[in-house]
């Protein structure tokens, strides 16, 4: 014990003398896995030998460029680059760092280590990526990383000015805008300092600017079926022929849900951030996110992955909609990729290099025509596709995904005179008012548990909160017996009618409540 402890003593001694002769560095930093941010620590060490560049701890491909982005910034800034061996260790070494966020830190480590710059405190950290004349340019995952600055006892965060924003949210934290590295080592030396980015307060209100439903003519059945699934969080599929309105719908859907909380808005922007989809100068996202992918999208794009575990499109739903059009033209191994986020909210990616967890607790709005063709059962068309044909286009939707779909919705044509009407349907601000409302319910009735919404009532407690009169349990058994439902979707048709009758004003469900919960699972099979 005593040679170990004479050991460290003489190490921390050599490290202190090299710091001094101005040879070795250390500077603060992030990175961060998923959405979970860490702090690294960047180790610049300037020894004898012939001149070269190493870098280790755990960089892949981009990390390991940052030598050459910057020894370009060095040298295009006037600043001295060294004809000695530089080796920069990247802190903790086990965890796989990935992007060019580092270029900053590097930087600032090898000036440091040269005496050019004096050495940025540990509550200092920096991020950023170097162009080859020394400008700093926006990466992603900022927010991941501000949030675990917090954590790690960092108080300021120099960033590149269109992360600033982002950065701020994270309270607590001063965050530094800066264009060039230039301009950070002249803060660093305290000849021109960078003012402080004055974080944005959050304000729910006026989120949602997309189209309104007051667009939308007729359709009475399917737009009080969307209001039902807005007011509870539930699943829905829309089945009709085509032009009858079914995408004009959906695109509709978010703005009848009420407006993201700060919690929800501080994890969907996260989500965002990690796969650099956040704008510059932008901070919270205000809207909920509405995912529209194309049918050809492969089962990864929607689940996740990539070499880093990227979050797919059920992640970057989450808390808003994932409105897949044409249902059966996806893939069989894309739609089953769903059962699992549905049920849980969540999915793990997995991969050789990272493994990440992301929440993806969205509402799936779904459309799809009756058949191949898209006529069957239309008045005026004629269906050409067989009963065989027929039933082959219904069946690419498996009974296990249909179960985890709450309403089913039959969209049919528009009549002529609604269409011909001059006062349009009614706008998405009076459904809003009726589904927040409704809403407001279900969080008083689920106080002090993990439920936000009706669709995320767990199955133990729906006897306890989905009253039934005696006349809608008689009714429910004589539906369950003959349509040979299956055990989820009799939760799920509890849960339908527990939103129904907190649209209706009432606690207990009666047969009406149940009526119209049972009329919204029309594609179940036996």
């Amino acid at each position: 014990m005593l040679a170990r402890s004479n050991i460290k003593r003489y190490t921390d001694k050599r490290n202190e003398q090299r710091r001094r002769h101005g040879m070795f560095a250390q500077i603060s930093s992030l990175g961060v896995t998923g959405l979970n941010g860490y702090p690294v620590t960047v180790e610049t060490d300037i020894s004898g030998g012939l001149p070269a560049f190493a870098l280790v701890g755990l960089p892949d491909s981009a990390v390991k460029e940052c030598s050459e982005r910057v020894r370009s910034a060095v040298k295009n800034l006037r600043y001295p680059w060294p004809a000695s061996h530089i080796t920069v260790n990247l802190a903790p070494a086990d965890v796989r760092k990935t992007g060019s966020l580092y270029d900053l830190p590097v930087f600032l480590g090898i000036l440091t280590a040269q005496g050019q710059l004096p050495t940025p405190a540990p509550h200092q950290a920096f991020l950023g990526e170097l162009g080859l004349d020394g400008t700093l340019r926006p990466i992603p995952g900022v927010l991941p990383m501000s949030l675990a600055a917090q954590k790690a006892d960092i108080t300021e965060l120099f960033v590149p000015a269109e992360n600033a924003a982002e950065a701020a949210v994270a309270q607590g934290l001063t965050v530094y805008p800066a264009r060039t590295a230039r301009e950070v080592a002249e803060h660093l030396c305290g000849t021109a300092p960078l003012s402080p980015a004055q974080p944005d307060g959050y304000d729910a209100e006026g989120g949602w600017m997309g189209p309104d439903f007051a667009d939308v003519r007729g359709q009475a059945e399917a737009r009080r079926a969307l209001e039902v699934a807005a007011a509870g969080g539930h699943n829905v599929l829309m089945v009709g022929p085509p032009g009858t309105g079914k995408s004009m719908l959906a695109k509709r859907m978010p703005g009848i849900l009420p407006p993201m909380t700060h919690e929800e808005a501080l994890e969907t922007t996260a989500i965002y951030s990690v796969a650099g989809l956040v704008r510059a100068g932008q901070g919270l996202l205000k809207a909920r996110p509405f995912r529209s992918p194309h049918h050809s999208v492969s089962a990864t794009a929607i689940a996740g992955g990539g070499s880093s575990a990227r979050p797919g499109e059920v992640s970057l739903a989450h808390n808003g909609v994932l409105f897949l059009d044409e249902l059966p033209e996806f893939s069989r191994d894309t739609l089953e990729v769903l059962r699992q986020p549905l049920e849980d909210g969540k999915i793990t990616v997995s991969r050789v290099h990272s493994s990440a967890t992301y929440p993806c607790r969205f509402m799936l709005v779904a459309a799809m025509n009756p058949c191949k063709c898209g006529y069957h059962g239309c008045p005026g068309h004629e269906c050409t596709c067989t009963p065989s044909a027929i039933q082959r286009y219904r069946q690419r939707i498996s009974g296990p995904l249909l179960d985890r779909i709450d309403l089913h919705v039959e969209v049919r044509p528009v009549e002529y005179d609604s269409l011909a009407s001059e006062t349009g349907g009614e706008p998405s601000a009076a459904i809003l008012a009726r589904v927040t409302a409704a809403r407001q319910v279900q969080q008083q009735r689920y106080a002090g548990l993990s439920v936000a919404c009706n669709a995320q009532l767990p199955s133990g407690l729906l006897r306890k909160f989905c009253p039934m009169a005696p006349a809608a349990e008689t009714m429910l058994r004589t539906a369950f017996e003959r349509m040979g439902y299956s055990a989820r979707a009799y939760d799920r048709i509890l849960r339908v009618a527990r939103t129904v009758a907190d649209l209706n004003g009432k606690e207990l469900i009666g047969p009406a409540e149940l009526m119209e919960a049972l009329q919204y699972r029309s594609m179940d099979r036996k």
